[in-house]
């Protein structure tokens, strides 16, 4: 497929992955028409900063921003794109518009997955989510929060230390599938320590009562709060692209470059990679900022950019733990410690394998991210 000369780039999505490959195109050369269709209306903010520090009481409500923009382009703020022509390169926008492109980077990312249509069920995915519980946790109510993973046991944290009571609901113990029995474990204790109460349960599901939310176990149970909290994962946002032919169960396969044709990349949480364990999407801050950055060379320079070297890179805070890890989570059985001892202190540990490569885990440990990055490699 010929592809038509770089001219006009289009990015929907304006997130980190919109705002990277938005850089990195300026990066790789383009000088061109640059447009970006962000259908929040704030510009590019950090995510991650919404389950953290952004809850709590203390934060003076910056600690989400972003440096401004350096890449000059025309930004559609508060402008949702609804469909895509990829043989006429022609975006369409809510309103009737349509925007022409050269090269279409597509990078929507995904929302909260619900457990109910119920409007007492709350979920944290963007900034007016993210404001919205800050509202709503600052009196200290009783929180019910529905999930064991990351973004779970961050919320309860933050709800926690916002002096709320706070009740974790989870399948099995949290971070578990995660991160490994291990430094599950180490959190568990943790959140138990600062009064996290957790709930163990084959699943829940939000229910009406009155003019409240409440939330039914499986098993029968039912647990009561003021406000109830869910973190069950999270859904593409690819509707908008039925009918180009360029989603596959609910997502867009890429190449390793991040292209789905010549003409057009996927970056993000909407984007499926190849990956030493499979074609797969990996939806963390880390990962959509390096896909950005390959796919959008690959837009510029075709077959001469470089192709995804991905290497897993994952961070939480909670609890008075800050954790970084390099390697493939879950990680099995115990670590072989490189600094410190077991007890929750500071600690640099390793899960090595049968390569001579690692996993590599800091706790509530100074370094820098390449230097453990370095120490995942062979005889490193």
């Amino acid at each position: 497929m010929s592809t038509a000369p770089l001219g006009r780039v289009v990015v929907v999505g304006n997130g980190i992955a919109g705002l990277t490959a938005a850089d990195t195109l300026r990066e790789a050369g383009f000088d061109g028409e640059l447009t970006i269709v962000g259908d929040e209306p704030y510009p590019a903010y950090s995510r991650p900063a919404l389950s953290k520090s952004l809850l709590l009481k203390g934060d003076d409500l910056t600690s989400h921003e972003l440096p401004p923009a350096g890449h000059g382009a025309t930004e559609l703020l508060g402008v949702r794109a609804t469909g895509l022509d990829p043989d006429r390169r022609l975006v369409s926008l809510d309103g009737g518009a349509v925007l022409p492109y050269d090269r279409l980077v597509l990078a929507t990312g995904s929302r909260a997955r619900r457990l109910s249509a119920l409007p007492g069920e709350l979920t944290l995915r963007g900034l007016d989510d993210a404001l919205a519980v800050r509202r709503r946790v600052a009196a200290g109510p009783s929180v019910v929060v529905v999930g064991g993973g990351p973004l779970g046991m961050e919320i309860a944290s933050g709800c926690l230390a916002s002096g709320c009571e706070v009740t974790l609901v989870s399948q099995g113990t949290p971070l578990r599938q995660q991160l490994g029995p291990y430094l599950a474990g180490v959190f568990a204790r943790a959140a138990r320590d600062q009064g996290l109460t957790v709930v163990e349960s084959a699943g829940a599901r939000p229910a009406a009562d009155g003019g409240a939310t409440r939330v039914v176990l499986a098993e029968g149970g039912v647990l009561e709060a003021d406000v109830v909290l869910t973190a069950v994962g999270d859904v593409p946002n690819t509707e908008w692209l039925a009918g180009s032919g360029l989603t596959s169960r609910g997502a867009i396969e890429v190449d390793a470059r991040g292209l789905v044709r010549p003409d057009v990349a996927a970056v993000g949480d909407l984007a499926a990679f190849p990956t030493p364990r499979g074609r797969r999407r990996v939806p963390l801050w880390s990962s959509a900022i390096e896909q950005a950055k390959v796919a959008a060379r690959a837009l510029v320079h075709g077959d001469a950019a470089p192709p995804l070297r991905f290497q897993p890179y994952f961070w939480t805070e909670q609890f008075g733990l800050s954790l970084k890890a390099i390697g493939n989570l879950p990680v099995d059985g115990e670590p072989e410690y490189i600094d410190g001892r077991p007890g929750g202190g500071p600690a640099l540990m390793r899960w090595p394998h049968a390569d001579g490569t690692a996993d590599v885990v800091a706790l509530n440990y100074r370094v820098p991210i390449p230097r453990l990055r370095r120490m995942t490699r062979a005889a490193a």
